[in-house]
């Protein structure tokens, strides 16, 4: 407030004090009184030209350049924004993606190592019954062969001794004979070779 009072005195005493003023010749034309009205009536025309030039024709366009560029900022943030949202759609998709994949070649995993294991215990269970199959077959032969040996041994005890009773002696011995020794002795130690 007090300002403007200030202000106020100092303008009025500049416009009616001419004398305060008053230009000498040779001094400054434009701090004279006389001169004041004019130097108003240009200022007025002056800027009242330069408004009306501003506020008709370059502001508009500087105003609607403004708009534009204003409205094609709001369109690349809002594109922005878009892309933004589309992008991070994408990425949950594609984490999406990795995480199906993930669990797929996990599933696969699995599945082929249960399959192979499964192989594995089918093929050493085939494994397993074959040799018990061949162990088996092999006892049967055994036991064949251990029941039919007493009778090949007897068989071959009986022709050995008739050989060499032949060349002892020189003559001939009835077979049966030989037969009924070798089978007396079989009998006798039969139990203690052939577990009978």
């Amino acid at each position: 407030m007090i300002k403007k009072i200030f202000f106020q005195s100092i303008f009025f005493n500049f416009f009616f004090l001419k004398e305060v003023f008053a230009a000498e010749s040779g001094g400054m034309p434009q701090l004279n009184p006389e001169f004041w009205i004019s130097q108003i009536f240009w200022l007025t025309l002056t800027f009242g030209i330069l408004y009306i030039v501003l506020s008709k024709l370059i502001l508009p366009k500087i105003s609607a350049n403004l708009e534009l560029r204003k409205s094609q900022i709001q369109d690349n943030i809002e594109a922005a924004e878009k892309q933004r949202k589309d992008s991070e759609s994408k990425l949950k998709e594609y984490d999406n993606i990795i995480f199906k994949s993930k669990l797929e070649a996990k599933n696969i995993f699995k599945d082929s190592r249960e399959k192979v294991i499964k192989d594995i215990n089918n093929k050493k269970e085939n494994l397993e019954n074959q040799i018990n199959e061949e162990i088996k077959k092999a006892e049967q032969e055994i036991e064949v062969v251990k029941k039919s040996a007493p009778e090949k041994i007897n068989k071959i005890a009986i022709e050995a001794s008739s050989e060499l009773v032949k060349k002892l002696i020189g003559a001939e011995i009835n077979n049966s004979s030989i037969s009924a020794i070798v089978d007396d002795l079989s009998k006798k130690n039969g139990d203690k070779y052939y577990g009978n």
